[in-house]
């Protein structure tokens, strides 16, 4: 696995070698920043199950300022951190080893928003739908806050109360869909 493309591009990443993760494939993540645009000017993105923090990764090397990655598993969260430091720019990332929920807790308690989220948790422990419920209840998104879920192709999220599903991408396996935080 590779960064596609902006300041980090063709940098290799690590992987964790486990059932607990499933790595974004390149194909799929370079679908996903397609859809996104490519390149961003500035901004906050948030990682909620960083596996081996590739995509937030990605999302900095296109141009968001900061990324804050979190996983709960003590070797993701090592792979993540010496994948951050490959970038050679660590001050541009925070890396949380803990729950989705703790992390939701920490990050509305510092007052945190968020321009881009990815959720890709683990397939069996599909959370997506309450977690993004959580994330405007906590008030941790910016107006035009865009939410990216990654699921396989037999997981239905169904519509979230409070965001609107943009684009849908069937990928093999994986389908990607895009919320946008809807105006209150």
């Amino acid at each position: 696995m590779r960064i596609i493309a902006g300041k980090y591009a063709k940098r290799n990443l690590l992987t964790l070698k486990s059932q607990k993760t499933r790595p974004t494939s390149d194909k799929v993540k370079e679908s996903l920043f397609n859809s996104l645009g490519q390149f961003f000017a500035g901004g906050q993105v948030l990682d909620l199950y960083g596996g081996s923090g590739a995509l937030a990764i990605e999302a900095v090397s296109r141009g968001l300022e900061h990324a804050t990655i979190v996983d709960i598993n003590y070797q993701a969260v090592e792979i993540i951190r010496k994948n951050v430091a490959l970038t050679k720019e660590e001050d541009r990332f925070t890396v949380y080893k803990m729950s989705s929920n703790a992390a939701l807790k920490k990050l509305a308690s510092e007052k945190q928003k968020f321009d881009l989220v990815f959720l890709d948790p683990p397939y069996a422990k599909q959370k997506i739908a309450a977690d993004m419920k959580k994330m405007l209840e906590k008030d941790l998104l910016t107006n035009a806050a865009i939410v990216v879920a990654e699921t396989d192709d037999e997981t239905s999220i169904g519509e979230v109360e409070g965001f609107s599903l943009t684009k849908k991408h069937h990928l093999g396996k994986t389908i990607v869909r895009f919320y946008r935080k809807e105006d209150k």
